[in-house]
């Protein structure tokens, strides 16, 4: 009777392990792994944690550094967008989360030092969250070429993304802005 529990319970395990297994696909072009180490992070497609039913996108601490970030992305070309607010939305979910993660957008100019750049920092999402409206607006000015836009995930755990929009928003939305960094002094201490 015991050794027939022990059989049943190890074959239900390898059940839920193969379907958990079979619910998560890669997931390709446009988007990409990137960050600090990209090689500590996993990215792909989840079937089984999805608000949309289309299945979330998803990045996962796998190994090596875990004091250090990754980042789920995607960029795209400007064009379309010059001039324009806009706005990048996703439902985000988490798990073990130990560092913290947000969503960022980047809108890639001429001027690198005048890009616009917001990447949820001051409004972190730790631990281990259910499915919570999270977004990024920004303005896109005429001289942009690029717009980046994804997720980070610092340190371990799991960040799950799903109903995404990337879309052209009002005046009367407000643009997310980086908390000041100190300023450089002005002169040297030598």
């Amino acid at each position: 009777m015991k050794l027939r529990f022990i059989f049943l319970s190890i074959l239900a395990a390898t059940s839920l392990y193969a379907l958990a297994a079979e619910s998560v696909e890669k997931l390709g072009a446009p988007w990409d792994l990137a960050g600090e180490t990209p090689k500590s992070y996993q990215i792909g497609i989840d079937r089984s944690q999805t608000i949309s039913g289309k299945g979330s996108k998803f990045i996962r601490y796998a190994n090596g550094d875990d004091q250090s970030w990754g980042t789920l992305m995607q960029m795209i070309a400007a064009d379309r967008y010059l001039n324009k607010r806009v706005r990048f939305q996703a439902r985000v979910k988490t798990k073990d989360v130990d560092g913290w993660a947000g969503l960022w957008m980047r809108i890639d100019t001429k001027s690198k030092s005048e890009s616009p750049f917001y990447n949820s920092e001051d409004k972190p999402i730790k631990g281990t969250t259910d499915w919570q409206l999270r977004s990024v607006v920004l303005d896109v000015p005429a001289d942009a070429k690029a717009i980046a836009f994804g997720v980070i995930d610092d340190g371990k755990g799991q960040v799950w993304l799903d109903d995404l929009t990337l879309e052209v928003v009002g005046a009367d939305v407000p643009v997310d802005k980086m908390k000041p960094t100190k300023s450089l002094p002005t002169k040297p201490s030598l």
